[in-house]
């Protein structure tokens, strides 16, 4: 009887330890998939002014116009310029634009830098729709290295008969860059050049 008792609580306490172990394990895969999940219903919903992404605009525009301006934001660290070519333009829910963005590096050092995106109001997000654009994506400069970069886009019609959207006529698309961080490059202990022989 005592053994029994003994095999039952052990096997209780085996059980146990499999369930936490299981439960902190789920945990953790669901910290690593939070962020690629929350991305994507971000993307689907318009939440926070993500925008959408598309393969190609509309065949026909719509006849109203929507004004488009353009915002930059660089990270203190990053050292570079980086504004966007045009303040501003007048567009036709359904026509592609493309416009574009200078970075300029101002340091005297190779440097790399990575954009994000928004737009507002929010509401407008899930009707913007990138066709082609350089968020992400690393842009690497020389030191007083330019590069232009640029975005395509276009408003979805569907923003005009929208409710919650339709009195929207003005659409700011923000970017803000910067600094990626690159792993360190100097030579290890073990790849330190010897030291001359001593005569």
């Amino acid at each position: 009887m005592r053994q029994a008792t003994r095999s039952l609580r052990h096997w209780r306490n085996g059980a146990t330890v499999v369930l936490l172990v299981s439960a902190v394990a789920g945990m953790v895969g669901l910290s690593f998939a939070s962020v690629p999940l929350y991305r994507l219903f971000c993307q689907a919903t318009g939440l926070g002014g993500t925008t959408q992404r598309a393969v190609a605009a509309p065949v026909k525009a719509a006849a109203a116009l929507v004004t488009i301006r353009f915002d930059a934001e660089t990270a203190p660290d990053l050292g570079w310029e980086f504004r966007p070519l045009q303040s501003a333009v007048t567009v036709h829910p359904g026509e592609q634009r493309q416009i574009f963005y200078r970075a300029v590096n101002k340091t005297k050092v190779p440097v790399t830098g990575s954009a994000t995106y928004n737009v507002t109001p929010a509401k407008a997000g899930i009707y913007f729709d990138k066709l082609q654009c350089f968020c992400f994506s690393e842009q690497h400069l020389a030191s007083g290295e330019s590069a232009d970069m640029g975005v395509t886009f276009f408003v979805d019609p569907d923003i005009l008969t929208d409710p919650n959207t339709s009195d929207v006529r003005t659409i700011t698309l923000s970017y803000t860059i910067f600094r990626v961080h690159q792993p360190s490059t100097r030579p290890t202990a073990s790849a330190a050049p010897s030291a001359p022989p001593v005569n």
